[in-house]
């Protein structure tokens, strides 16, 4: 027999499915995954996202790095969340720098700058260790880059609450990743600025202490996180480490760019066509 997790996680789960398979937003997730206690419901949240990864896997997707989502409190505030998430990112989500996106890749797109971080090595975590810090996170980085991460929702209107989005990857959708290579320990992170524009508007502003105090903070928070589920970040991924100002929807002809200080500038582009593609 069935059990009634596994029911729950493959309904929630063909949901989402349906609305990446149809090109058309979807009912929240959550009243499929109900329980009195939130940590439950938010490990139900986590199996429908791994079902989702592995079906992408087997269907030929390369897992090439992580996102850390809702670590800016102003994020938080605008969707009505208190706690972080984490998603997988893939291949195929790679858009190059000053390129511009098919609109039609996309249903509800909006847009947040953010540091990316590239593992030179493994950050594993061991039962009998303490757990990764800040300064493990230094050691194990090969470079930094400024990044523009293009999260999407499949669920209608972005109504969404903590479970729906690590259902849905975390709101994934594209990333962005700059040319400038910084070596970790040239910046201070925390101390940052960004200021991201739309042709030439300013649209957000942030600093690197509004991303978990650190984003090397919010990296090592996301390696104990995936660690305890025995799946480490590993040498040569690429982690979004969190927004580092409030997300701005994405427009159609509209070009943002992101610049951050110590880190670099990155740009990106989206054409004019509101067609959304049928997957």
């Amino acid at each position: 027999m069935t059990s009634p997790d596994k029911v729950v996680v493959r309904s929630a789960a063909e949901r989402l499915a349906s609305a990446i398979a149809d090109g058309r937003p979807c009912a929240p997730v959550r009243d499929l995954i109900v329980a009195d206690d939130t940590t439950v419901a938010v490990e139900l949240a986590y199996r429908v996202q791994r079902r989702m990864v592995e079906q992408r896997v087997a269907a030929g997707a390369h897992l090439v790095g992580r996102k850390i989502g809702l670590t800016n409190p102003r994020v938080q505030a605008q969707l009505g969340v208190d706690q972080p998430d984490f998603g997988a990112l893939f291949d195929d989500m790679v858009c190059p720098p000053d390129s511009t996106v098919d609109l039609g890749r996309l249903l509800q797109p909006k847009i947040e700058a953010e540091i990316a971080i590239v593992l030179g090595v493994d950050l594993v975590t061991s039962p009998r260790s303490a757990p990764i810090s800040a300064a493990d996170v230094v050691a194990a980085t090969d470079h930094v880059l400024p990044a523009l991460e293009i999260v999407d929702s499949r669920i209608a209107g972005w109504d969404i609450g903590i479970v729906d989005t690590i259902a849905d990857n975390a709101s994934s959708g594209l990333f962005v990743l700059g040319r400038d290579k910084v070596m970790v320990d040239s910046v201070d992170l925390a101390a940052v600025e960004m200021t991201m524009t739309s042709d030439g508007r300013v649209v957000s502003t942030g600093c690197g202490a509004d991303c978990l105090g650190s984003p090397l903070a919010a990296v090592a928070w996301l390696a104990n996180a995936v660690g305890d589920l025995g799946e480490p970040l590993r040498a040569g991924e690429v982690v979004l480490s969190g927004a580092l100002g409030p997300m701005v929807p994405v427009t159609p002809g509209a070009t943002f760019s992101a610049d951050i200080t110590g880190v670099g500038q990155v740009s990106v582009s989206f054409s004019g066509d509101t067609e959304r593609r049928t997957r």
